[in-house]
């Protein structure tokens, strides 16, 4: 029987406080509270897209700014991904997918490979959508990508609307991520590696 491949991770810091509940065999179920809109709009979408069950509490200092709150709340996701994919045997291992939302579309390959890596090419429409700050996008997945010890290139090939160019962007992740953490029943003892290990 499959040991579920869930996490419940934890971070305080003087700045923040977040909660992070995993599950990777989920229904795409979410329960997302960060105080930022926009930014629990795009994890919902993470959640919905990935077919993952994900309950997100985070409590930051917003008086000042959104950074602390997104960046930390991408450290605890990149740790909870981490332990929820365990041991790494029977995994795909590599995913890609293209979302298009309206005239935007976005570009995401994973490659669950142990080591950090981010490669990220957005031009957005505009800095802000409300009171979101778009450089935090690239903040909150350079955080996601360090603390999970995964690759991740992610472009936004095209878009005219800021919105659209991010949604596209968290929801191709999603689906790459989705098809990186599925499980190869021909390879289920096997960490898809010739190192042997992930």
């Amino acid at each position: 029987m499959q040991t579920p491949r869930r996490a419940d991770v934890s971070r305080q810091t003087l700045e923040t406080r977040v909660r992070i509940a995993l599950s990777l065999d989920g229904e795409g179920r979410s329960r997302i509270d960060t105080g930022i809109g926009f930014f629990d709009h795009m994890l919902d979408q993470l959640a919905r897209h990935g077919q993952f069950d994900l309950e997100v509490e985070a409590q930051g200092d917003l008086h000042i700014d959104a950074h602390h709150t997104v960046e930390d709340v991408g450290i605890t996701l990149g740790q909870a991904l981490r332990e929820a994919l365990g041991d790494k045997k029977g995994l795909c291992r590599f995913g890609h997918a293209y979302v298009p939302l309206d005239e935007a579309l976005a570009r995401a390959v994973v490659d669950l490979s142990g080591r950090p890596g981010l490669v990220f090419v957005a031009e957005f429409a505009r800095e802000r959508i409300g009171a979101f700050d778009v450089e935090l996008v690239r903040e909150f997945f350079q955080a996601l990508v360090n603390h999970a010890a995964i690759t991740l290139h992610l472009d936004c090939l095209r878009g005219l609307n800021a919105h659209h160019q991010v949604e596209a962007m968290f929801k191709a992740f999603a689906r790459a991520l989705r098809m990186a953490v599925r499980l190869d029943a021909q390879a289920a003892d096997v960490v898809p590696s010739t190192k042997g290990q992930l």
